[in-house]
C-alpha cells in the first residue's frame, strides 16, 4: 500500500494560486478526506497526487518515492469519479475488467479478480448488464468495482457520491468504508459534504482558499475547531458564533451575557456554541438550572424532524439556532431563553478567527 506525504505543494496559474503551501503525511492505509466549499482547491490537490496536475512548487512522495516526475499511468492509484465515466457499450463485467486488460494482467484471471471485485460492492447479479440498465447507485458500484479490481496502492475518490440521492449516500458511505477497512489500501476522497468527511474519515483536512485550515480526526475537529471557518463548517447547524467582549469572565454581546468564564483573557473575542449544547427553557427535557438565562430572544422558526426539533432565535437582530427536544414546540414571535453548557463553550480571535485558549 502507500505512504503519501506532500511537502509545500503549490499550484498556481500566473499569480494566482489555487493551492498554498500543503503539508500533509498521510500514513499507509489511512483513509484522508479534504473538505471544504467549492473552489477551495481540495480537488485541485488531488489531481497532483494523481498525476493529472503537475504541483508549481513542493514534492509529492509515494513510499518516499518523488513522483513529480512520474506520469499519472505509473503512479499505480486508482480513481473514481463523480460522474461514474463507465463505458456505456460494455457490460458491468467489461467495465470491471477494462482496467485488467490495460495493465495486461493474465485473461485466464480476469474472471475471478472481477468476480470478487463485484462481490465486495455486491454487484455479481448484474454483470451483464449494460451501465443504462443499472441504478445510479449501481453505477457507482461498478466504477468502484473498477477501482478495486486494479488493486492499487492507492484509491483517490472525487466527491463519488454527490449524484446520489441521500438514501443511496448514506449506504454508499456505510460500502465504501467497509471496502476500504477489508482492502487496507490508503484513500484520499474529496468531498464539499461533511456528514460523508465525519462518517469516513480517518482524519479530515479542511480547506479553504486553496490553504488548509486544519487536520485532525473528526472528533478534534468537532469538538476543538482551530478558526471561526472550521467552526461554522463543521456542523448541521453549524455553530453559533457571537461577536462581543470578555471582560472579568463575563462575555456580553447585544442580548447575551455570559458569566462564570475564566479570566485570564480579555478583549474582543467571537464565542461559540453548538446548538446541541445549549438549553431552552421551556423544554421539559432538557435542565433549566437556577440562574439566569444566558440569552433571551424571538422565536424565528420552529422546525421538528422527528427526532429533535431545530429552533431558530431572533437576537438583536441575529439568528441562534438551538436543537431542542422532539415535543419542543413554541409560538412563532413569541419569546425564548436559553442557557449554555459553559464546559461546551468556545472563543476565538476577532481579527483573525484564531482559536483561543481561555481556562
Amino acid at each position: 500500500m502507500a505512504r503519501i506525504e506532500l511537502s509545500g505543494i503549490q499550484k498556481r496559474w500566473g499569480d494566482n494560486f489555487g493551492v498554498r503551501n500543503v503539508d500533509i503525511d498521510i500514513a499507509d492505509e489511512e483513509f484522508i478526506v479534504f473538505l471544504g466549499p467549492s473552489g477551495c482547491g481540495k480537488t485541485t490537490t488531488m489531481r497532483m497526487i494523481a498525476g493529472l496536475e503537475d504541483p508549481s512548487d513542493g514534492e509529492i512522495r509515494m513510499n518516499g518515492e518523488l513522483m513529480n516526475d512520474i506520469d499519472a499511468r505509473d503512479r499505480d492509484v486508482a480513481m473514481v469519479f463523480q460522474g461514474y465515466a463507465l463505458y456505456p457499450n460494455m457490460s458491468v463485467f467489461e467495465n470491471i475488467r477494462f482496467p485488467l486488460r490495460m495493465r495486461g494482467i493474465p485473461r485466464a484471471r480476469h474472471g475471478e479478480l472481477v468476480r470478487e471485485a463485484a462481490e465486495l460492492v455486491e454487484l455479481t447479479d448484474f454483470l451483464d448488464r449494460k451501465p443504462a440498465a443499472l441504478s445510479g447507485g449501481q453505477r457507482q458500484r461498478a466504477a468502484l468495482a473498477r477501482a478495486i479490481v486494479r488493486q492499487p496502492q492507492a484509491f483517490l475518490m472525487d466527491e463519488p457520491l454527490s449524484n446520489l440521492d441521500a438514501k443511496l449516500r448514506q449506504a454508499m458511505r456505510v460500502q465504501i468504508k467497509r471496502i476500504q477497512r477489508e482492502l487496507k489500501i490508503t484513500t484520499v476522497y474529496v468531498t464539499h459534504d461533511q456528514i460523508e468527511a465525519m462518517t469516513l474519515a480517518d482524519r479530515i483536512a479542511i480547506m479553504q482558499s486553496g490553504e488548509i485550515q486544519q487536520i485532525g480526526t473528526p472528533d478534534e475537529i468537532y469538538n476543538a475547531p482551530a478558526n471561526t471557518f472550521v467552526a461554522g463548517f463543521i456542523g448541521s447547524p453549524p455553530m453559533n458564533l457571537v461577536d462581543g467582549v470578555l471582560e472579568g469572565g463575563v462575555f456580553r454581546s447585544p442580548g447575551i451575557e455570559v458569566a462564570g468564564l475564566p479570566e485570564q483573557r480579555g478583549g474582543q473575542v467571537a464565542l461559540g456554541i453548538r446548538p446541541e449544547d445549549c438549553s431552552i427553557d421551556g423544554d421539559s427535557e432538557q435542565a433549566q438550572g437556577d440562574s439566569a438565562p444566558h440569552l433571551t430572544g424571538a422565536v424565528y422558526g420552529v422546525e421538528p424532524t422527528g427526532d429533535l426539533t431545530y429552533v431558530t432565535l431572533r437576537v438583536s437582530g441575529k439568528l441562534f439556532e438551538v436543537k431542542a427536544h422532539r415535543n419542543y414546540r413554541a409560538a412563532l414571535d413569541s419569546e425564548a431563553s436559553v442557557r449554555f453548557d459553559l464546559e461546551r463553550v468556545h472563543f476565538f480571535e476577532s481579527k483573525s478567527g484564531s482559536r483561543l485558549q481561555i481556562g
